[in-house]
């Protein structure tokens, strides 16, 4: 399995693309509007970029998950998590396939696998990344805005930033339900690779290392010291 993190420094937002070097199919995830970059990044693996998708909807940065899809020919996957107002606009005319809590798809010998996480935003997703050439279980998970090093995603954006009047205290109990199924879900050692770096908005608190792991941040991220949902809320 090939994996190659894309970051951008003004955005302090990172994304992704996945291989299989034994099919030569790749998926790229949270692309920016330089696309080239990953289809310059997978000729240079003899990858060729056969899906796209996206952990959510974007507030902070102009996407180019449907532009790549159409340059490359690519399969779109897209949330349909979050309730009506969360549907992505472009959904249907880009004939996007729909994901919801559970639903899989494989890249080559790569499965991946969405999880609903809902908090930073309703129809956020987290995808667990397996290499079905070497294991039967996640190596790492592609958490977006849910989880960060050293932080989580902030639920409180919609209703400062945006204007979403009443959003925030429900958010943050969703954050909190979201994180204690993925804790409770997955193991010490599952890789997190986040969508968003130190300085990002998006956290208030994110680490400058570009990886964590589950356990890590178990044990030192403040968002899971907390087990009751009003202390965490508060």
């Amino acid at each position: 399995m090939i994996v190659k993190r894309f970051y951008d420094e003004k955005l302090a937002q990172a994304s992704y693309l996945i291989g299989c070097a034994a099919t030569g199919e790749a998926l790229v995830v949270d692309a920016n509007r330089d696309v080239e970059q990953y289809v310059a990044a997978a000729g240079a693996e003899d990858l060729r970029i056969t899906h796209v998708t996206e952990t959510h909807i974007h507030a902070d940065f102009v996407s180019g998950s449907r532009e790549l899809a159409e340059r490359t020919g690519a399969a779109l996957y897209l949330s349909d998590e979050g309730g009506e107002g969360w549907r992505y606009a472009f959904a249907g005319e880009a004939g996007a396939i729909l994901l919801h809590d559970g639903d899989t798809f494989e890249v080559g010998a790569i499965r991946i696998r969405a999880v609903h996480t809902p908090g930073h935003t309703p129809e956020h997703l987290t995808f667990l990344v397996t290499d079905g050439a070497a294991a039967d279980r996640p190596i790492g998970a592609l958490t977006g805005d849910f989880v960060f090093v050293g932080d989580v995603g902030r639920p409180d954006l919609l209703e400062k930033a945006a204007g979403v009047a009443g959003t925030m205290e429900d958010a943050a109990r969703a954050l909190f339900r979201s994180l204690r199924r993925f804790r409770s879900e997955q193991p010490d050692w599952l890789q997190l690779w986040p969508g968003h770096g130190a300085g990002s908005a998006c956290g208030k608190g994110i680490g400058s290392i570009p990886q964590s792991t589950m356990g890590y941040e178990a044990l030192t991220s403040w968002a899971f010291q907390h087990d009751d949902e009003d202390t965490f809320v508060r």
